[in-house]
């Protein structure tokens, strides 16, 4: 992964390719360093790699007590399972994961938390509440707001296409009952509804098939910011960008904000990474401090109207003026 070669102390591993053996740490000073192993769903999705950078960033400021193990599964349910597996062989201290799906991942993170190492659930739930903590921004919520919103660019009613990440997972599921809640009531329908799997490409392929079927839309919700951007550039290249309005979700500076400020999207909404948080509450865990069962982060709308000050507050770069205008 780009941009970890200067943690020499962090064990970026898609497969096994160091040794975690020596579990003294720093011999030198006779200190022992807690392992932590982190194995997150996959590394190629911008969000994921925010959150990577986030919780790398968050432990290097304790690189003398912990190191970390990141294993990425590659979007894959079974391989997830094999991390898991091979980071209890490895002697972890705690485990954090970020399940690809919540079924398949329920049975390892119970063996392990049952078997004694405490275990941190990030972003998406599981099965069962059989983790030590679960850290994440609720998901029906942030689908309402982004409902409303719609309701309200609209002026009360009009054709929405929905552009749905992947409803094996609670973000999916919940990211589209909360916008059902939203839009209760008024005359906004949802005339076509996809799962696209969180992928900009995917989100492409979608949109290019509500152009064809359907001669009017006026908006379209997608689950995240990469199938929002997808969908947009599908309507670009139709000619009908200009006919529809936008919103995603995620709300990376790089990305999604970025592109509120560059008009490719009227907004979207806040889904922070959980990989600050994650280090933070697994050192409180490891020192035998109680932390909370569930601990829900805040979310936020962002428009071109708040998405500077949005910046300022993640102590994000501003741009001096929106990229690609006078």
């Amino acid at each position: 992964m780009k941009g970890l070669n200067f943690l020499p102390w962090i064990l970026v591993l898609p497969f096994l390719v160091a040794s975690c053996g020596d579990r003294a740490g720093d011999a030198g000073k006779g200190k022992r360093k807690w392992i932590i192993g982190f194995s997150q769903c996959n590394n190629a999705e911008p969000w994921r790699a925010a959150m990577n950078k986030a919780l790398l960033m968050e432990a290097a400021k304790h690189k003398d007590e912990i190191q970390v193990i990141l294993m990425d599964a590659q979007n894959d349910s079974a391989k997830q399972r094999n991390d898991v597996e091979n980071l209890v062989t490895r002697g972890i201290d705690l485990l954090i994961i970020s399940p690809k799906e919540s079924t398949p991942l329920t049975r390892p993170v119970k063996k392990v938390y049952q078997g004694g190492t405490p275990v941190i659930v990030l972003d998406r739930d599981i099965d069962e509440p059989a983790y030590t903590c679960f850290i994440g921004a609720p998901n029906e919520p942030i689908g309402e707001m982004a409902g409303k919103y719609a309701v309200q660019l609209l002026g009360g009613k009009g054709k929405v296409v929905e552009i749905m990440g992947l409803q094996s997972t609670p973000p999916g599921r919940e990211r589209h009952e909360g916008f059902l809640k939203g839009i209760a009531g008024s005359g906004l329908k949802i005339i076509y509804s996809q799962d696209a799997a969180w992928l900009r490409e995917e989100g492409m392929k979608v949109m290019e098939n509500a152009l064809q079927a359907f001669p009017r839309i006026d908006l379209v919700y997608a689950h995240n910011d990469p199938m929002a951007l997808g969908a947009r550039r599908a309507a670009e290249d139709a000619g009908r960008a200009k006919e529809m309005k936008f919103i995603g979700i995620d709300g990376l500076p790089s990305e999604g904000v970025k592109a509120v400020l560059e008009g490719k999207l009227d907004a979207t909404f806040w889904y922070p990474t959980c990989g600050k948080e994650a280090i933070q509450y697994a050192l409180k865990i490891l020192h035998g401090e109680k932390v909370p069962k569930r601990i829900d982060l805040k979310s936020m709308r962002i428009t071109k109207e708040n998405a500077r000050a949005f910046l300022e507050k993640v102590g994000a770069p501003v741009p001096e003026r929106i990229p690609g205008k006078k």
